[in-house]
């Protein structure tokens, strides 16, 4: 089994890597697709759209911009990794993960213990929740391998 996975979230840190890594060592049949990583990059994807004075109009078309992306992976992702990390409150996430939720699309949590509480409602929609980049490769391992 081929699987495509969206990792979603934090962008501080570098569980993204540790897990595509972590795939490839064990020769898991997996691609990876994500969220623009770059702040600016991602800050500035309406820019083309025409320059705004204010800027709610101009977050407001980059997040347009960046919602075709976000959507068309997520819709065609088989299974999303959803990162929430501790230093920044990560919204996008947390929308990745109801979106996940309403398409019926499988997803994993990763994050810590200490924001368990506040995540309630996502951990309780999600199919697993992982606290290291590990135990997704272990989770993503076991999906694709036969036994």
């Amino acid at each position: 089994m081929e699987l495509d996975v969206y990792l979603s979230g934090e962008i501080h840190t570098q569980w993204r890597q540790q897990i595509i890594d972590g795939c490839k060592n064990n020769g898991l049949p997996i691609s990876f697709s994500s969220a623009v990583t770059n702040h600016e990059a991602s800050d500035s994807a309406g820019d083309s759209l025409g320059a705004e004075d204010n800027s709610f109009w101009r977050d407001h078309k980059s997040a347009k911009v960046n919602a075709i992306r976000t959507r068309t992976l997520i819709e065609n992702c088989d299974v999303a990794i959803i990162r929430f990390g501790e230093k920044y409150k990560q919204w996008n996430a947390a929308f990745d993960a109801g979106y996940c939720a309403a398409l019926g699309t499988p997803y994993i949590t990763l994050h810590g213990e200490e924001i368990i509480h506040p995540l309630k409602e996502v951990d309780a929609a999600a199919l697993a929740w992982a606290t290291t980049p590990d135990q997704v490769v272990e989770i993503l391992k076991y999906v694709v391998c036969k036994q």
